[in-house]
C-alpha cells in the first residue's frame, strides 16, 4: 500500500467537493461498495483512520479487479467534510464527475 503525496491527498478532497456540487457522490461503506461493484464509481477515496479497519477492507482488492483509482486519505472527519456532511465518513465515490473530471485525471496519473 503506497503512501500518497500530500498533493494527491488535497487534489482527492477537491475533487470530492466538486464532484459534490458538480456531478455525484456516494458516502459511506454500503453506497461506495455498490458503486464500485457497478463500476460506475470513477474515484475512491477511503480515510485510514477508520475503526475497526476491517469496514473498508474489502475495496482496495475491489477497486483493483474494476481498474478504479483509489486513495487513502489520513482523517475521516476531513473526508466527511470534503463531502458535505457533518460527520466524518469512512469512504467516498465520485460517481459523475461533473467539473472534476481533470482533477481525477491528474490523480490518476500520479497514482
Amino acid at each position: 500500500m503506497a503512501d500518497v503525496s500530500k498533493e494527491v491527498i488535497e487534489k482527492a478532497y477537491e475533487a470530492i467537493e466538486v464532484a459534490r456540487t458538480s456531478g455525484k457522490i456516494k458516502k459511506g461503506t454500503n453506497e461506495v461498495t455498490k458503486a464500485i461493484e457497478r463500476g460506475v464509481a470513477k474515484l475512491v477515496v477511503i480515510a485510514k483512520d477508520v475503526n475497526p479497519p476491517e469496514i473498508t477492507m474489502h475495496m482496495r482488492p475491489l477497486c483493483e479487479e474494476k481498474k478504479i483509482p483509489l486513495i487513502e486519505v489520513p482523517s475521516k472527519t476531513e473526508l466527511g467534510t470534503a463531502a458535505g456532511l457533518p460527520v466524518g465518513t469512512s469512504t467516498v465515490a465520485i460517481t459523475e464527475e461533473g467539473k472534476s473530471k481533470e482533477i481525477i485525471r491528474e490523480i490518476s496519473q500520479k497514482l
